[in-house]
């Protein structure tokens, strides 16, 4: 697979912004040529697939909605390449692009950023930072070749149901997770092999508020366990999954012998709203040794500081290996600062997790 254009390379990222909007390229190519990086433009997909035979960009940054060629159909183009380009997509949140961007994570784009329909310039200008940080982690992401939407897994590939004792079927135990890039697969993943009766689970994955709810539907569709976007009040109880609102902080807090969510609107901790932070540092507080806490692929390094909060506090704690991060930057920074507790590749956490939260 080919090496990410940071790793061991110091040249700039080269990127290739494919979008029928001349405002859109404009404004992408200022922001992204003042951080630093090389940018090229497309107006459609058919131009674009030009530019890569000449020069093979190490990110794309792509619209759904375009003449000639949408979105979706070039990228399963991208994706069945033998080492497929990492695509970052820039997405409408009118009419179907959030459907239409959840199925362009399926098949394998790396992150969602947000464009509204109107004063997209401004909008997009605003949000300068967190565009370079996007684009910079799809530059640097490992994507592998997909020919189709992979399947769920087959019962035969799930883990045995949990063993539930009378005090694992309460809330006593929770199990905290993080992601970032490359987050949403890894999340499918890890949800798809949690059997019904497994503690409850709070996730931060950084996404944009407009698709989390979607995610989270798709997800509950797909896995065993309930799964929904997470509402002020709401038990992390056996058997359930609560993902956190995009713009809101996810927080968990004891109340008698339950757990219950809150949503925070407060600042962006390590950057980012939700934080990793800010749920691993609540369920250190709130559970202590009765929880488990995983940080998964992602760029940056939030997360990391919480994590070891959460194991100063007693609880178990997984970072997933580097070969199977997308981006290994959230769980490199925990394993850095002694956060992890284990260091193992994605397909083995969900079961080590289940391991560590019966004990």
């Amino acid at each position: 697979m080919r090496a990410a254009a940071a790793s061991g390379d110091s040249r700039p990222p080269h990127v290739l912004v494919v979008d029928d909007s001349a405002v859109v390229r404009q404004a992408l190519t200022s922001i992204l040529s003042s951080a630093g990086m090389e940018v090229e433009v497309a107006p459609d997909p058919i131009f674009a697939m030009a530019k890569i035979r000449r020069r093979r960009p190490d990110a794309l940054v792509l619209d759904i909605e375009m003449p000639k060629m949408d979105g979706i159909t070039f990228l399963r183009f991208v994706m069945a390449e033998e080492e497929p380009i990492p695509a970052l997509i820039c997405s409408s949140v009118a009419g179907q692009g959030t459907s239409a961007a959840l199925q362009a994570l399926e098949l394998g784009a790396v992150g969602i950023v947000t464009k509204p329909s109107l004063g997209v310039k401004g909008f997009l200008l605003d949000s300068a930072e967190q565009l370079v940080e996007a684009v910079r982690g799809a530059a640097n992401a490992r994507v592998r070749q997909r020919m189709a939407v992979e399947p769920r897994h087959d019962m035969s590939e799930v883990i045995p149901p949990y063993a539930a004792s009378p005090v694992a079927t309460t809330t006593s135990k929770v199990i905290a997770v993080g992601a970032s890039t490359g987050g949403t697969e890894a999340l499918r993943e890890f949800l798809e092999r949690i059997p019904p009766g497994a503690p409850g689970i709070a996730v931060v994955q950084h996404m944009p508020e407009v698709f989390t709810g979607a995610f989270a539907r798709r997800l509950d569709e797909l896995c065993q366990i309930e799964v929904k976007e997470a509402e002020p009040g709401d038990r992390v109880c056996a058997g359930r999954a609560l993902i956190a609102r995009g713009n809101n902080h996810l927080a968990v807090r004891r109340s008698g012998a339950h757990y219950l969510v809150d949503l925070v609107e407060g600042p962006p901790v390590s950057r980012h709203r939700p934080s990793v932070d800010v749920l691993f540092r609540s369920v250190a507080q709130a559970a202590g040794p009765n929880a488990v806490g995983v940080i998964l692929t992602g760029m940056g390094d939030d997360g990391a500081q919480g994590l070891l909060e959460m194991r100063q506090a007693g609880a178990h704690t997984i970072a997933q290996d580097q070969a199977t991060c997308v981006v290994f930057g959230m769980p490199k920074e925990a394993i850095a600062l002694g956060a992890a507790c284990e260091v193992l590749p994605l397909p083995d956490i969900a079961q080590a997790v289940l391991e560590r939260a019966h004990e």
